[in-house]
């Protein structure tokens, strides 16, 4: 981290700067100068300006001031001059110009009430004090009055008056009863800051008291109270419910005037039963949350400190179940006088220029007054070196005889500011301020800063030297700023030393030195890291610091950028942090600090610990949003010369709060008619202060955007055009460059509207070659380009661009070094050696040019090279020229990327800004032979479950001669890895089958071509995964064409054949035992109209016989199980042993089923099922 040592005399308050054209002076605060320089008075504590005082002690008007000589002092009463010494009540302190009245002897203090002034004068001026109103307190009595009983119907409103007696100050109003005990307030029953009671709706409850306003005044600590209203309350069945209606103000609307730096304060009290409740709002915004308080039960609004931001429509809503009704508060806010610009003291060496400038801004705009010495400066002696502009004064070659005490009174309808500011001319020899020899620590590489802290009259200049010797540090790694600073831009240990700051003017010189010890830097070069522990374990945070052994270390530790209590749970050594048991509280992030009394750095860890975490859920549903209205009724205020105040009225957000404003401008001179962003703002605020530039006719309008998107832009605002002034920069970007072997164009970004700062607008360009001490050569450019012409070949030249306009030029500008045009290179690298470093590399030497022959920058060194042939006879090779670059001036480089077993050629050139040199001589080599790249095209196949089929083709880059390929695979199933086995074939051999040691396994195969050098890239490549790895598409894809070949699956084929021949074959003979056969004589019951049957009577046996019978139920087995409610032939067996004759026709009679049990028992007719037929062959 960057830091350094801040030692007290470092940052001493006592610089010199600049004001105006002219050197001003500031006095340091150090008390032997003080003493010793003249100066003329200065008012230092005086009365407030409404001075109102306690008529029973004595009147003190108090008026004091500083000067040499000390000042004297007199007062004026009501503008004419007061005369103490013939008052015997009146007396002025001593050394002071504080007036005291004093009463002890008696009179009337009513009788010293006026506006009084005091003067404070040395020989050199006179300063002024405010106008000070003097009032003495005042505290009527109450009139005297009869009140009648107050009778009101109950669930009316009422209001109670107060009516105070004026007194001064305004008095304090609350309302007790009669026997001083306090009116319980509400949000029904409270007071107005009018001082009345107001009543939302009587109660019954509301006559058990009196109610009497009382006053306090504050001066005499006295109260005032007012007799008391006795209430007579008239009840009804029932209180009728009533919308509610305004009781102060009232009507719909009505308006506000308040000054600023007031509160304003908005009152809103309404009745209704239910009691209704407020709320405030702020048309087209938000009210000012910092500032707004809600007083009297919500029914009064706050806003303190008040600016014009504040301005615009408030409004209070008060409602209850009844309904609701609004009153719109329109606020003005106007302005007693502030100060923009307040005029400071000014202090100037003989035949200096300065300025006074007395700006205020207040709304109505406030009007400026000029005094001299207490007097009108119309009415003063004339003072050539004097010139007033308006709210400025302009001395110019000040003299001794210059010295004045200058007031500037600014006033408008609401308030008076007066102020006082002296020009003083001085001649003193310059002074160091610090104490001498001082040490300065700071760190490695770090910026700083030595102050030699000065003083003088005229202003001294200041020059810094190192050890005593060398020239002033000035340019390059320093740079020393207008107040004699010396800033050392990066510390380096070289810097170390002793150095001498030396102050001169026309009267005399003195000197200071400091004394710079540069120190390593703290660095942490071993971080904590971040680190996800479970809940309950141990964690170790490292952090390992190097710092400067001189310096003591320090290091702490943070936690979520707090420190860190270290508990019993934790152990904090030199290097590292240790928690034990983590637990849920303990995650957060963890900072290491480790700091010197120089430096500090930090390095951050996150620590997560594993706990369940709770998802959040979104409880709020989005309105409808839109964008926002544009805003309206643009204003611009408090017009200043380089800023103007712009306000506005929001429109509605539709929704979505404003988050911005953003502000355009737009200039009718450079580009009339396109608007720029000027600045953005919170959409919080309504009012905005724009820093201008001068001489910019500017128009505004505002934009607001939301989350949705930005409005329409404003309608624009009025114009407001700025004075002009000299500019205040130079433009940027200067540049030095030849186009041409010949010239030297000089460029730079021309300067915006809004950094012209006045009319005709204009660049003075100056330039000279550097170091040949010639004068400079200047010409006025309008654009923003000028070339030189007739520049020798590549000279550097000293640039310098300063704008102008007619105001006046700009500061002195930068001097930038540019450099003329560039020409070819003359000459070639010589003496180029190859060496070669591998099969694709080689390394270069070369001798270098001489640098008057490179005629520009040398930018690079390059070599050319392109392969010829290979040595591979019949290999085509492109013969694309290439290049390697070696930037800077170099003597060798390295060429990589090439072909093995190639001729190349290569040459060498020198590259400058405008292009190459000559080609140096054609040089030849060879690359040996490398590895060769992966063959092409490796394929794996597999026809079968037993073969699998590999191919490939040669490599495209042999890169040498070839003289085989290895073969290196290894069969897997899952993780599970077989023995790895390598096979070698001949450069010729092209393809390769591979047995399979069984039908599961995976194979990964590795297949690399070899020449006499080794083995090159190899190309991998597996096997397809089986069908229940792999996804259905995929399997069918690999295996449509390979199954129909395999063994098992034209076994399984021919087995599957077999079974349904034997499976046709039995349901042929079935059928053809089937017949017809009379049982109906043999049955003991009839059959049903169900039953199928023929008209013989006869049952058919067909082919659904060969089904299941109706609710049977087929087992694993392929039997046919009986469930406890279907009939089969078999229940009308006899014993369930039913045959089959040779015709295939039942033999035995059917008998009626006399017990369930009888047949549990029985096996059921297998023939009847064709897979039991099977069974039974089988």
């Amino acid at each position: 981290m960057d830091r350094q040592q801040a030692l007290p005399w470092v940052h001493t308050a006592l610089i010199l700067f600049l004001l105006s054209p002219g050197g001003a002076i500031e006095i340091p605060m150090d008390p032997s100068i003080q003493n010793e320089l003249t100066q003329p008075p200065t008012i230092t504590k005086q009365s407030v300006k409404d001075h109102i005082v306690d008529p029973r002690d004595n009147i003190l008007i108090e008026c004091e001031a500083k000067g040499n000589p000390a000042p004297s002092f007199h007062w004026t009463r009501n503008s004419r001059f007061f005369n103490i010494a013939k008052d015997p009540r009146v007396s002025m302190r001593r050394r002071s110009g504080t007036l005291v009245i004093d009463f002890r002897s008696g009179g009337r203090p009513e009788e010293y009430e006026g506006e009084y002034q005091c003067f404070a004068r040395n020989k050199f001026g006179t300063a002024l004090s405010n106008r000070i109103r003097l009032q003495v307190s005042k505290s009527p009595l109450w009139p005297k009055e009869n009140l009648d009983p107050v009778v009101v119907q109950e669930g009316a409103p009422l209001t109670l008056q107060c009516n105070p007696p004026p007194g001064l100050p305004s008095p304090v109003i609350f309302w007790m009863s009669s026997s001083m005990e306090p009116i319980t307030q509400d949000k029904r029953v409270s007071q107005g800051h009018n001082g009345d009671l107001y009543f939302s709706n009587v109660m019954l409850q509301d006559m058990q008291t009196d109610y009497s306003c009382n006053a306090r005044f504050h001066f005499t600590h006295t109260i005032q109270q007012k007799n008391p209203f006795t209430l007579k309350v008239l009840t009804t069945r029932g209180v009728a419910e009533r919308t509610p209606s305004f009781m102060y103000p009232q009507g719909t609307s009505s308006s506000k005037m308040v000054l600023r730096g007031m509160d304003l304060l908005l009152d809103c009290i309404a009745s209704g039963v239910p009691t209704p409740d407020i709320a405030w709002y702020k048309k087209g915004g938000d009210l000012p949350s910092d500032k707004t308080k809600f007083e009297n039960f919500n029914k009064a609004l706050r806003i303190t400190n008040v600016s014009e931001e504040d301005s615009g429509e408030y409004f209070c809503l008060a409602s209850n179940k009844m309904g609701s009704i609004r009153h719109t508060i329109s606020v003005r806010v106007k302005a007693a006088p502030y100060w923009l610009d307040e005029p400071k003291n000014l202090i100037l060496a003989p035949g200096e220029d300065g300025r006074l400038v007395c700006r205020a801004n207040g709304n109505p705009k406030p009007t400026v007054q000029w005094m001299v010495n207490g007097e009108p400066l119309q009415s003063a002696p004339p003072n050539p070196n004097r010139e007033v502009a308006g709210d400025t004064i302009i001395f110019r070659d000040t003299q001794i005889s210059s010295r004045a005490v200058y007031q500037c009174n600014t006033s408008n309808e609401h308030g008076y500011l007066l102020a006082n500011a002296f020009v003083s001319v001085l001649d003193v020899p310059p002074r160091m301020l610090s104490p001498r020899n001082q040490l300065i620590r700071v760190i490695l590489y770090n910026r700083t800063r030595l102050d030699c802290p000065f003083f003088g009259s005229p202003i001294p200049t200041l020059r810094w030297f190192k050890n005593g010797q060398g020239s002033n540090l000035d340019g390059g790694n320093y740079h020393v700023y207008e107040n004699g600073s010396l800033e050392i831009k990066m510390i380096r240990k070289e810097d170390q030393g002793i150095y001498t700051c030396v102050a001169t003017n026309i009267l005399g010189k003195a000197e200071n030195q400091v004394r710079l010890e540069v120190k390593d830097p703290t660095r942490i070069y071993r971080m904590p890291e971040d680190q996800v522990v479970k809940r309950g374990t141990t964690v170790q945070l490292e952090c390992r610091v190097k710092h400067d052994p001189s310096l003591k270390l320090t290091v702490s530790w943070l936690k979520d950028d707090e420190p860190l209590y270290i508990g019993n749970r934790m152990k904090k050594e030199d290097d590292s942090l240790t928690i034990f048991g983590v637990a849920e509280r303990d995650q957060g992030s963890y900072t290491c600090m480790a700091s010197t009394e120089l430096d500090q750095d930090l390095a951050k860890a996150y620590l997560t610990v594993l706990a369940d975490q709770a998802t959040p859920t979104n409880r709020f549903a989005d309105l409808p949003k839109g964008r926002p209205d544009r805003p309206r009724d643009l204003e611009l205020t408090d017009l200043a010369e380089r800023s103007v105040r712009l306000t506005w009225i929001p429109g509605d957000d539709n929704n979505s709060p404003i988050t911005d404003y953003v502000i355009q401008f737009e200039e009718d001179q450079f580009q009339p008619g396109v608007w720029h962003d000027h600045s953005k703002f919170p959409g919080s605020v309504n009012s905005a202060v724009l820093q201008l530039s001068p001489y910019v006719n500017y128009q505004f309008r505002v934009i607001a955007v939301n989350e949705v998107g930005s409005s329409h832009p404003s309608l624009p605002s009025e114009r407001y055009r700025t004075s002009g002034a000299p500019p205040e920069s130079n433009p940027s970007d200067v540049k030095g460059e030849g186009t041409r072997k010949n010239n030297m164009e000089i460029t730079w970004t021309p300067m915006n509207a809004t950094s012209a700062f006045g009319p005709n607008l204009r660049y003075i360009v100056k330039w000279r070659r550097r170091e040949t001490r010639e004068t400079w050569n200047n010409v006025t450019v309008w654009g923003s380009r000028y070339v030189v012409g007739q520049t020798p070949v590549y000279v550097p030249y000293e640039i310098r661009v300063q704008a102008e306009n007619d105001f006046g030029k700009g500061p002195e500008p930068d001097t930038v070094i540019g450099y003329s045009g560039e020409d070819y290179p003359r000459a070639a690298p010589t003496e180029v050696k190859i060496r070669v470093l591998n099969s694709t590399a080689i390394s270069l030497q070369w001798n270098r040019v001489y640098s008057d022959t490179v005629q520009g920058q040398l930018r690079e060194y390059r070599a050319y090279y392109w392969r010829e042939s290979s040595l591979l006879k019949n290999l085509w090779v492109s013969q694309k020229r290439q290049q390697a670059s070696f930037p800077g001036d170099r003597p060798r480089g390295v060429v990589a990327r090439l072909f093995p077993y190639s001729n190349y050629k290569l040459e060498m050139v020198v590259v400058n800004g405008r292009g190459d040199g000559p080609r140096s001589e054609t040089k030849e080599f060879t690359t040996p032979e490398g590895v060769p790249s992966a063959p092409r095209r490796f394929r794996v196949r597999q026809p079968n479950l037993e073969t699998i089929n590999l191919e490939w083709d040669h490599p495209e880059h042999p890169n040498g001669i070839l003289i085989g390929y290895t073969l290196k695979y290894v069969a897997f199933n899952g993780t599970k890895l077989g023995k790895p086995l390598v096979e070698n074939f001949s450069p010729n051999q092209t393809k390769f089958s591979v047995q399979r040691a069984d039908p599961v396994s995976r194979y990964r195969f590795s297949l690399s071509a070899r020449t006499q050098v080794g083995s090159g890239e190899a190309a991998t490549e597996e096997t397809p995964a089986p069908p229940n790895e792999a996804t259905p598409t995929a399997a069918y894809t690999n295996n449509q064409t390979d199954i129909a070949t395999r063994g098992w699956f034209i076994g399984l084929m021919c087995a599957i054949a077999l079974l349904v021949l034997i499976l046709l074959i039995v349901c042929f003979i079935k059928r053809s035992r089937g017949g017809k056969y009379p049982v109906r004589e043999k049955k003991d019951v009839p059959l049903g109209p169900e039953d199928p049957k023929e008209e013989d009577g006869s049952f058919d046996y067909s082919d659904e016989d060969n089904k299941p019978l109706q609710g049977s139920q087929t087992s694993l087995d392929g039997t046919i199980k009986q469930q406890e409610s279907d009939d089969s032939l078999v229940d009308y067996g006899e014993g369930g042993e039913g045959q089959f004759n040779e015709d295939g026709s039942f033999i035995g009679q059917y008998t009626v089923k006399k017990d369930k049990e009888e047949t549990e028992g029985n096996e059921s007719s297998e023939a009847t099922s064709p897979v039991n037929a099977i069974y039974s062959l089988a």
